[in-house]
């Protein structure tokens, strides 16, 4: 391919964590915490380059600048200006962007695997977690049942705004190989995983393009619209939120069969009062986790942007987020059917009791009349 004299003007290689920090953000206490105590802008994030009819935030997130973050780079520091996205069912996006100006395409494509050697998953986490300690610090009152060891997720998006040079998506695909960009390597891959790697290729005008994997993406954006770099993250938000569900139900359910054989075990007149308090705990964990994942499932909504649809929905499947919605129906309907057992059990309970009492009545009642005559 011939990438020779094709320099990228202007972009931006943006490393994203996301973070499962807590069961919910209060997103408006959040909001007045970091004005008071940091005096930082804040924003509720909207899609810039779409109407807000064709797409929309169930709940939209809460955008915070974090400022200028040193990033080692081999031998050099880059500043990279940090931010976050905070999400109302509990996710903290950081992300940290790191300037690409005047380079070569290999220099581009270098800076991405150098970025992600820096601070992606198979790096230090020493960035990641003072800015972590610092949303923790500042906005610890508005997070609800704060989460110890968070579940993580990362993604990496190669932006570029400008080439030195006008150039259409098909001509760029002919003059550059994206696939080390994409996927890290620096050996060939076989046909077949080139083919796999860019088979979600997306353009709406001549000179855009979106090319997507499950852990990286490359966006050629020359009006600096950020859509496409804002569905990913969402579609990660619910991916890992969905995850934080899967892996609390399978804490729950060993537990659960525990509880139940324990009331089971111990068979005495209170035992249907034991079944009754497990089946509304039950009740209550399937209530909030159904109610928290429809959040999820509404956060965002594509109705009318049809680009955007297919990026979104090309998203959640690579990240096999249907899947993962999919083991957490099943474990809930487990919890339901052991609740209908549970409230069953119950209720048979309180039968016996009653038809014990009755007996009981009976017989103090022909024990009195024997007494009488």
């Amino acid at each position: 391919m011939e990438e020779q004299g094709l320099v990228v003007r202007s972009g931006h290689v943006s490393a994203l964590r996301l973070f499962d920090l807590a069961y919910e953000i209060d997103l408006r206490r959040a909001e007045e915490l970091w004005a008071q105590r940091t005096a930082g802008a804040t924003a509720r994030a909207r899609l810039a380059g779409t109407p807000s009819k064709a797409v929309s935030f169930g709940v939209p997130p809460l955008a915070l600048a974090l400022g200028p973050v040193p990033v080692a780079l081999g031998a050099s520091t880059v500043q990279a200006e940090a931010s976050v996205r905070l999400y109302d069912f509990g996710i903290a996006a950081i992300a940290l962007h790191l300037p690409a100006q005047d380079l070569s395409w290999s220099a581009f494509t270098a800076l991405v695997n150098r970025t992600d050697g820096a601070v992606g998953p198979a790096a230090g986490t020493e960035v990641w977690d003072g800015l972590l300690a610092r949303l923790r610090d500042v906005l610890g009152e508005a997070l609800d049942r704060p989460t110890a060891t968070p579940l993580q997720e990362d993604y990496l998006i190669a932006v570029v705004n400008a080439f030195g040079e006008p150039i259409t998506a098909e001509t760029l695909q002919q003059r550059v190989d994206l696939v080390p960009l994409l996927s890290g390597e620096e050996r060939p891959l076989s046909e077949g995983a080139r083919r796999d790697l860019l088979a979600q290729r997306f353009s709406y005008h001549p000179d855009d393009l979106a090319v997507i994997t499950w852990d990286r993406a490359f966006i050629l954006e020359p009006r600096r619209e950020t859509d496409v770099a804002d569905v990913l993250e969402m579609a990660n938000a619910q991916l890992l939120e969905l995850r934080s569900y899967d892996e609390m139900l399978d804490d729950e359910l060993p537990r659960m069969r525990a509880l139940v054989e324990a009331a089971r075990s111990r068979t005495n007149l209170l035992a249907s009062r034991r079944y009754a308090r497990l089946a509304r705990q039950l009740h209550t964990l399937v209530a909030e986790v159904t109610e928290l994942a429809e959040r999820v499932d509404n956060a965002l909504q594509v109705t009318e942007d049809v680009y955007l649809a297919r990026v979104y929905a090309a998203a959640m499947g690579l990240f096999r987020v249907p899947q993962v919605s999919a083991a957490v129906d099943r474990k809930l309907e487990i919890i339901r059917q052991t609740y209908t057992a549970l409230h069953g059990e119950a209720a048979g309970g309180r039968a016996e009791l009653l038809e014990i009492a009755i007996l009981l009545l009976i017989a103090v009642e022909i024990v009195l009349s024997l007494i009488r005559h």
